[in-house]
């Protein structure tokens, strides 16, 4: 029979005693050590058995070397980094696409696990994720030459020897592909500068041909013949002052001839006496001019007149016949001139907008000429260029510097830090299984508690009393609980090392982080 305690009646029943933080756990720990213990086995030997399940991570890396010529490309000229770097990009896209890679999967048997579930692209997909570029620009100190760019291409897989030949077989690809694409680009590049030297050159003759009809249409009043034509026109003002002159000196013979007394009246004395009008109105006006137009109908009217009443055919020895005919002579020499003089007016005036002309089609012409002449330029330098592509010896050339050899240690996963993350997680989880209890039992542990949770007196503690039955009883559900949580955490370490997709996904999640 257990002890029986009893309080004194005169005891104050109000006074609680203060337990500590540390007791306080203790009496937890008493309580619940067995929850602890199992919920701290539980996790632990999952996360155990996962370190234990996951497979090995290799990763093997060729470092590849790209050269650049002492001398800029003069088809292309020499890449900067940026370029450089999209062009291994598009090179990556190139070398990375489905069907080549998939003939790498083949050829090494890659993933076989993956190929009998997953679809091809699933696969393909996989193995570009295993792929990685990483890159960085070197110094060859040990020849002294430029700054070069190198990048480092690795793979990942779970046999060091497969990755590192895989490894080797994408760098091999690259140097092979570059060599490709800059043939194919060299080769391009002519066939696209020959196009455009052709449509240069049509265009080139095409202005030539313009400026042999400007100069064929608009010679005369090309800048060149500025001074013959000036000259020429300076001659015809002097011609034709000669001519007025002598149609004025004649014209005042003619009146002089002509009686002024009776014959004042008649059909020669008036037809005198208008020429003589007329070469006044000349001397100072054009023939357009209204007065000298109006003279000279007066003088065709009267000449008619005379030649009706039979005047119109002089005696040969009639000196007023004679300088009528040599009048008639001048006035048409006037006329010839006067039209000889507008014509090389028209030229001089014309000279500064055909000077204007030729000289646009002088510029067009030159310009097309130095385009001509720098597409044929480019177009030798692109075939020189070509030559040399297919020769190795042009642009920048991609090298193996150093092949990828197998890993002796894997890359992933990390089993010390996995463990140590799991026992943190364990202690964590069991603490809050711990805290977790506690809130749900709502039994009083101890006197203080009874006392401090109510104010009626507490007069009899009576302990636990078990009798054989009851620590029995408490043997087999002990047993149960952990024969039932061993069981459970063997289902779960059989479950974790069987699920080989899983272990293989947790390994490459907890790899270091990917570039």
């Amino acid at each position: 029979m257990s002890p029986v305690r009893t309080d004194s009646p005169m005891e104050p029943q109000s006074t609680v005693r203060t337990i500590s933080g540390l007791e306080m756990a203790r009496a937890v720990w008493h309580r619940r050590k067995w929850l602890v213990l199992l919920v701290v086995a539980t996790l632990l030997s999952a996360f155990l058995t996962v370190a234990r399940s996951l497979p090995n991570i290799y990763e093997s890396s060729a470092t590849l070397l790209v050269e650049r010529p002492q001398a800029p490309d003069r088809a292309g000229g020499q890449l900067t980094d940026v370029d450089l770097e999209t062009r291994l990009r598009t090179l990556s896209q190139q070398i990375q696409s489905r069907s080549r890679l998939d003939q790498l999967i083949t050829q090494f048997n890659l993933y076989p696990e993956l190929r009998r579930r997953a679809t091809p692209d699933a696969v393909v997909e996989r193995m570009r994720q295993d792929i990685r570029l990483q890159f960085r620009a070197v110094q060859q100190a040990w020849t002294g030459l430029n700054a070069t760019f190198a990048f480092n291409l690795s793979y990942r897989g779970r046999d060091p020897v497969t990755a590192a030949q895989v490894a080797n077989a994408l760098a091999t690809d690259y140097v092979e592909e570059s060599a490709r694409v800059r043939e194919q680009e060299a080769a391009r590049t002519t066939e696209f500068l020959t196009v455009q030297l052709e449509e240069a050159a049509q265009k080139l003759k095409d202005q030539e041909q313009q400026i042999s009809e400007f100069t064929a249409r608009h010679g005369a009043e090309l800048p060149e013949r500025q001074g013959a034509n000036l000259a020429a026109l300076g001659r015809l003002n002097e011609q034709l002052v000669v001519i007025m002159y002598r149609r004025n000196e004649l014209t005042r013979q003619l009146a002089q001839l002509t009686d002024p007394g009776a014959a004042s009246n008649t059909i020669p004395a008036r037809l005198a006496k208008l020429r003589l009008e007329l070469a006044d109105l000349r001397a100072q006006h054009t023939d357009e001019h209204p007065d000298v137009v109006r003279v000279k109908q007066e003088i065709a009217d009267l000449e008619r007149q005379l030649a009706a009443n039979g005047g119109g055919s002089p005696a040969a020895d009639d000196p007023r016949a004679r300088i009528e005919a040599e009048l008639k002579v001048l006035r048409s020499n006037e006329q010839a001139v006067r039209r000889e003089i507008a014509s090389y007016e028209q030229r001089v005036e014309g000279t500064s907008v055909r000077t204007q002309e030729l000289q646009q089609l002088t510029e067009d012409y030159a310009a097309a000429k130095s385009q001509y002449q720098s597409l044929l330029q480019r177009l030798h330098d692109a075939q020189l260029a070509a030559g040399l592509a297919q020769q190795h010896l042009q642009g920048e050339q991609f090298r193996i510097l150093d092949p990828a050899v197998p890993s002796p240690r894997p890359v992933a996963p990390h089993r010390l830090q996995l463990i140590l993350m799991g026992l943190l997680l364990s202690v964590v989880a069991a603490i809050g299984a711990a805290y977790c209890a506690e809130w749900v039992d709502t039994s009083f542990h101890s006197i203080d508690e009874m006392r401090a949770f109510t104010s009626v007196p507490v007069l009899v503690s009576i302990p636990p009393i078990l009798t054989e039955k009851d620590l029995r009883r408490r043997g087999r559900r002990f047993r149960v609980s952990a024969l039932a949580a061993a069981l459970g955490v063997a289902a779960v370490v059989g479950i974790l090392s069987h699920l080989d997709r899983v272990n293989e996904a947790m390994a490459r999640l907890l790899s270091p982080t990917r570039f």
